[in-house]
């Protein structure tokens, strides 16, 4: 499953340099599928967003960072356990429950972002 920041987040910023996948963004910043990843030119997500990987999607949160679920892997591939997670000061980096994946799912997501 993809890692959701929640409301207790203090806006530090610790998590967003840890994620291998560019899918920590600070408080209203637009996101992109190209961001620290490897995809380019048109892209479509597990979820079904269909856009050029350079296209601008607007903030998730206005209020605190947030995590992208199309491009949260978990650090599958990368780590052994989620680095937003392990560096947070105040654990607000945890499990979404509406986006639950499995390993295998994690991986087969990595591999789309980074080919």
């Amino acid at each position: 499953m993809a890692i959701i920041i929640t409301s207790d987040c203090i806006n530090c910023g610790a998590c967003e340099p840890e994620c291998p996948n560019g899918a920590i963004y600070e408080n209203a910043a637009e996101w992109r599928f190209s961001d620290k990843t490897e995809v380019s030119g048109a892209f479509t997500s597990k979820s079904g967003i269909s856009s050029d990987a350079d296209a601008a999607h607007p903030a998730v949160s206005n209020d605190y960072y947030y995590i992208v679920a199309d491009k949260c892997t978990e650090c599958v591939g990368f780590h052994d356990e989620p680095q937003c997670a392990s560096v947070c000061p105040v654990d607000c980096c945890l499990p979404d429950a509406d986006h639950v994946e499995t390993k295998e799912e994690l991986a087969v997501k990595k591999a789309a972002l980074h080919p």
